[in-house]
């Protein structure tokens, strides 16, 4: 009975660890790791809201009058594919900045890019 929520609650502190990350972080690929947590989180709160406890499978059986519902499950399979794909592309986007920059530190990159602008305007 006391363990009954508890996906709900892991969801959330998930939710939190991963939306204090993005926040907190000045590193690119950190920031991308915490959003991934924070993807990890939205996915387990939506497969554990799907869930329909003593269900079966959707498919017709005799004597089963309770079925589940498979479209959140699609639907977080699709959500992690595109998880994937997206948090590739931001990893992809981070090396570049590296190799522009230097650096992956936001700071670092807004001063570099702050004092590239000041010399661009002194030679106009």
């Amino acid at each position: 009975m006391m363990l009954e929520g508890y996906n709900y609650w892991v969801s959330i502190m998930l939710m939190m660890i991963g939306f204090f990350g993005v926040i907190s972080s000045g590193n690119l690929v950190k920031k991308i790791m915490c959003l991934s947590i924070f993807q990890v989180a939205v996915l387990l709160f939506y497969i554990s809201i799907g869930y329909v406890k003593n269900s079966a499978v959707p498919i017709l059986q005799e004597g089963v009058s309770v079925y589940s519902n498979p479209l959140p499950h699609v639907l977080m399979l699709t959500a992690i594919v595109v998880g994937v794909a997206i948090m590739a592309v931001g990893l992809a986007i981070a090396v570049r900045i590296k190799e522009e920059y230097g650096t992956i530190e936001e700071d670092e990159i807004t001063k570099l890019d702050l004092e590239k602008n000041k010399q661009e305007r002194k030679k106009k």
